[in-house]
Order: structure tokens, then C-alpha cells, then sequence
């Protein structure tokens, strides 16, 4: 990254999955302008496509491959692989826990690497992830890990799956966003933690509204004190 890329402001979101961090960065991005990368899309997407063309999710330089080579778009919040909408077809469940095992593999993180980097334009990015504030991005002005109990992280999953009208039974995806858990924590590259310098917040009590409004007085807060120290 070049000195001028740096200087572009980030606030890297990270935490477990169905924490919320998606919703929350897509707010504040809207509210303070600035770009946004999902980056669990990326993997889900390569997911995907190794599912449709028969790829086996623990053949690594194959999915490496695939990961160079996605043609994605994002067009006013629908994502598209090779030209055909997939925006639902990669939040399913099944594809979810592809991407979970696609994620643990080095050459694939590798590859979508840089990528993800080429989200950092101006006026600024807002990325969510699981190693934006460890990896991707560990110059980010704001870094937060935006966490939530678990059973409180699988009832919100379930109610969305109902709201599409999926079939979902809690129970199952509790254990299921537990063994996500430990499969993300676990694994050798990338692991999913908290940066040390980040700031933590358990949302499992709080709304979206309240845990958006602590993220830009962050936000605010940090960007004051930068400016103050550039007089």
C-alpha cells in the first residue's frame, strides 16, 4: 500500500458470524459516505463457485486459483458472479459454512488479499470481516469487535432465515454458529480475534440503532483527536 492509500480512512469491523457487523457497517458507511467491502462475501463467493463448477473446498490451489479470477460486481446491493445475481444464493447456510472452510485456506486468503485492499478509496472505507482490523487493514483509524452472545447471535439468524420464508431450526443453528466459532478461532492463518488495539462491543442487549450511534462517536472521537494533532 502506498503512502496516499494509508491515509484513507478505515474503520475495520470485525467479529463473529450473525454479530451484527454487516448491518452496523453498511449503516455507518451509508451515514458518513464512505465505501463498503463485505468481506465474508468474497469467500462465500468463491464458495460458490466452487460448488457450481465441482471444486472440492479442500482443494487449496484450485480455490486459490478461482479466487484470482472471480468476476464479481456489486451493484445497489446485489452482487454478481460472472454476470448471474447471487446476492441470496450466497447467504445461504450451506454456502455459509463453505465459506467458513474456503477461509481457513492460506492460498485463498492470499489471493483475495489484495482485492480487499482495492476497497480502500476515498472518502473512506468501511470493511466487516474477521481479520480486517488484524490483517487486511492494521493501519485502520477505528478498529471494533462487535460481538454478541451466541444464542443471542442464532436467534437473530433464525429470524431472518423465517422472515425468507427458510425453514430453520434454532437449536440446530446454534450449534452450528458454535462450530464456526472454534472453526474461525481456530484455524492457523488469519484467525478470527480481537486486534489489540480494537475496541470491543457486545451488542447482545442493545439495538442496531445504538450500537451504529457508539461506532461513530468512535469514529468521531478518533477522527477530532487526528486532526487536532495535524495543526
Amino acid at each position: 500500500m502506498t503512502a496516499a492509500t494509508t491515509a484513507i480512512p478505515v474503520i475495520a469491523i470485525d467479529g463473529p458470524s450473525a454479530s451484527g457487523k454487516g448491518t452496523i457497517a453498511q449503516t455507518v458507511a451509508k451515514i458518513l459516505g464512505f465505501h463498503y467491502l463485505d468481506s465474508g462475501a468474497l469467500y462465500r463467493l468463491v464458495a460458490l463457485a466452487a460448488v457450481k463448477e465441482a471444486t472440492r473446498l479442500d482443494d487449496e490451489a484450485a480455490l486459490a486459483r478461482r479466487a484470482l479470477h472471480l468476476q464479481v460486481s456489486f451493484d445497489g446491493g446485489e452482487i454478481f458472479l460472472f454476470g448471474q445475481k447471487v446476492t441470496d444464493a450466497i447467504r445461504s447456510e450451506e454456502c455459509g459454512k463453505g465459506a467458513s472452510r474456503v477461509a481457513a485456506l492460506p492460498g485463498v486468503r492470499a489471493a483475495l488479499l489484495a482485492r480487499q485492499r482495492a476497497f480502500r478509496e476515498l472518502p473512506g472505507l468501511v470493511a466487516d470481516g474477521r481479520d480486517m482490523g488484524t490483517v487486511v487493514f492494521p493501519d485502520a483509524l477505528l478498529k471494533v469487535f462487535l460481538t454478541a452472545s451466541a444464542e443471542a447471535r442464532a436467534g437473530r439468524r433464525h429470524k431472518q432465515l423465517k422472515e425468507k420464508g427458510i425453514d430453520a431450526n434454532i437449536r440446530t443453528l446454534l450449534q452450528e454458529l458454535r462450530e464456526r466459532d472454534e472453526r474461525d478461532s481456530a484455524r492457523s492463518t488469519a484467525p478470527l480475534r480481537k486486534a489489540d488495539d480494537a475496541r470491543e462491543l457486545d451488542s447482545t442487549g442493545i439495538g442496531i440503532d445504538e450500537v451504529v450511534r457508539q461506532v461513530l462517536e468512535w469514529h468521531r472521537q478518533i477522527a477530532a483527536r487526528v486532526a487536532g494533532s495535524q495543526v
